[in-house]
């Protein structure tokens, strides 16, 4: 008898990897599209996440956007008055 080789585990974890690193990619894209378009979204991230909104705005400004901080604080700081 030959001993049993690891190819079908090894292919079946390889297809699980890639699928997780779809998933994370996708589920990156969705959380900047929500935050790219929805002010009060961001808001809500400030509140809870505030390191992940931190990535948003660097990311836009490496990108030349500017402004979209700014814009935000002056927007929450005209609702809590």
């Amino acid at each position: 008898m030959s001993p049993k080789t690891l190819h079908p585990l090894a292919r079946r974890l390889m297809k699980g990897v890639i699928v997780l690193e779809l998933l994370g990619v996708f589920g990156a894209y969705g959380l900047f599209h929500m935050m790219n378009n929805n002010q009060d979204f961001r808001s809500t991230m400030n509140r809870r996440c505030p390191s992940i909104l931190e990535v948003y705005y660097q990311s836009n400004e490496w990108a030349g956007v500017y402004g979209i901080r700014e814009r935000d604080h002056e927007a929450w700081a005209s609702k809590q008055d």
